[in-house]
């Protein structure tokens, strides 16, 4: 299997609406309804101006997509970013997630990024083991915070150190600023490793 991870473009955004939309029937995402496919395509080219959106291509179908947006708008927030990953039900427990985040840290550190955070709808205990295993660990649950399927529900958030604290931190890199610069392509490509062909 040839599986490549790169920059999510605006063609890529029917597949993506067909990978998230079970998460927003399910209470995995909060959204009411799945977003279109112009809809995902402004969100794409929203987040893109200075985060990574990753897809990962096997044999010309996107398996997966992972990307960070902003945590807080405020300031002293600029170097904190949550990030979020979705694969294809066909692609589960082959890697994909993994290389996907492991490309996405990497961007994410080299921009200039210090802190990774994750909101993870409870229970769920697959993307709690995963999140872990890449070395999130759990900061603290908001009770009862979103109401969803006639139930309210808990949702836990980990934290991941994607660099060590500078004393006098640079405002990280926009991702067009960092793609011009040498070494992008190993940046984009360092997770693809980790995917396997399903079995």
């Amino acid at each position: 299997m040839g599986a490549v991870i790169r920059l999510a473009g605006e063609h890529d955004a029917a597949a993506i609406a067909a990978i998230y939309a079970p998460f927003v029937a399910d209470a995995t995402s909060f959204e009411a309804e799945s977003p279109s496919v112009d809809e995902i395509r402004r969100r794409i080219a929203e987040t893109t101006i200075n985060y990574p959106w990753l897809v990962c291509e096997c044999d010309g179908v996107i398996a997966g997509y992972a990307y960070a947006s902003w945590h807080r708008t405020r300031l002293a927030y600029r170097w904190s970013v949550e990030t979020s990953v979705y694969v294809h039900p066909a692609y589960r427990r082959c890697g994909v997630a993994r290389g996907l985040y492991t490309s996405l840290f990497a961007i994410l550190a080299t921009q200039g990024y210090v802190n990774a955070y994750a909101g993870i709808t409870l229970p769920n205990a697959r993307s709690v083991k995963f999140h872990e295993a890449l070395g999130f660990l759990p900061l603290t649950v908001y009770r009862g915070i979103g109401f969803k399927l006639e139930q309210w529900h808990d949702v836990g958030w980990w934290h991941l150190l994607l660099r060590r604290h500078p004393a006098s931190p640079e405002n990280p890199k926009s991702l067009d600023e960092l793609r011009r610069q040498p070494g992008w392509e190993g940046l984009v490509s360092s997770g693809e490793p980790f995917v396997r062909a399903p079995s």
